[in-house]
């Protein structure tokens, strides 16, 4: 059973699918958080936003834990010597990457947001090879990243300047670091833990913390209506499947492997922005065109093996 388990997440096809699945949903929490914003938001602070994030990730650990404990029959609960792992990973994927990147972006523009978050390709790239040696960090992998971020700063070329502040854009950069961080501990932690067993519970115990610190700061929001409700269980819902399916991917293949394919949530975010919201887009079809083939370009180097490999 195991054999046939490790074979389907590492079959290159399923990682495909899958990461792309994942992708697809962090970027619809582009639009979704922008309509969010506009319904339970009344005042637009850094201490609502952060409420805003905590119960949102809070609700994305209980629906985890729920949906995985009912599919297997069996209440999910973190060993109780993996804990501090749990805890350790709560803190770079849910607290520290959100509180940087929430206070980064009201700070600097989306599109210069955009870019900065691409970086979190080479982030988790170079802690997986430089800091925890898990892989090694070879010339085609390198060329994989470049051409997958260059493919971003096209798509957003038309909104990017080159003035840089450090509670904006350094915050933004900080937070990729955090989620390059999270991803290589996912890998090593989830050989002695279930990746979604440490997503949920990393969620719920980051969540409540980020709710109760934006609360004492006098974060506010307000929650009538469907709509809202509504809004905020899609985004909780998204975080649940989306990062239990990636920790999945990271426990059976290399990190360089999976994180590559984040370069394709700008690209989502881009498109269902346009489709949703009643923002003038400025991305020209050419950009896209030229970003989607720079970006599966980067995907293919890092997923091709020679016959003999």
């Amino acid at each position: 059973m195991q054999n046939k388990t490790n074979k389907l997440f590492t079959n290159r096809w399923f990682i495909a699918v899958a990461a792309l699945l994942c992708c697809a949903l962090w970027g619809s929490a582009t639009p979704f958080i922008k309509i969010g914003y506009e319904l339970i938001l009344p005042e637009r602070n850094v201490p609502s936003t952060i409420l805003f994030a905590g119960l949102r990730f809070m609700l994305a650990g209980v629906l985890t834990i729920i949906i995985y404990s009912v599919a297997r029959k069996r209440f999910l609960f973190p060993q109780k010597k993996n804990w501090g792992k749990v805890l350790h990973i709560s803190l770079f994927q849910t607290v520290l990457q959100y509180f940087f990147f929430y206070i980064g972006l009201a700070n600097t523009s989306g599109v210069k947001g955009t870019v900065i978050s691409g970086c979190n390709v080479f982030c988790s790239i170079l802690i997986a090879s430089l800091l925890f040696k898990q892989e090694k960090l070879t010339l085609k992998k390198i060329i994989a990243c470049i051409a997958g971020f260059a493919g971003i700063v096209i798509i957003n070329m038309n909104g990017l300047d080159f003035n840089m502040n450090f509670l904006g854009d350094g915050f933004v950069f900080f937070s990729t670091v955090c989620y390059g961080m999270s991803s290589t501990l996912i890998k090593i932690y989830s050989k002695d833990e279930d990746p979604v067993v440490i997503s949920g519970y990393q969620f719920a115990v980051g969540g409540l913390f980020m709710a109760i610190v934006a609360f004492i700061m006098g974060g506010h929001i307000e929650l009538w209506g469907l709509a809202s409700v509504g809004v905020l269980v899609y985004l909780a819902f998204l975080s649940a499947i989306a990062y239990s399916l990636w920790g999945v991917l990271l426990k059976y293949n290399p990190v360089s492997k999976v994180t590559v394919y984040s370069f394709m949530i700008p690209v989502f975010g881009v498109l269902l922005s346009a489709l949703m919201l009643t923002e003038q887009s400025n991305v020209s079809a050419i950009n896209l065109v030229i970003t989607l083939i720079l970006i599966c370009t980067g995907i293919m180097l890092l997923n091709y093996k020679k016959s003999n490999e």
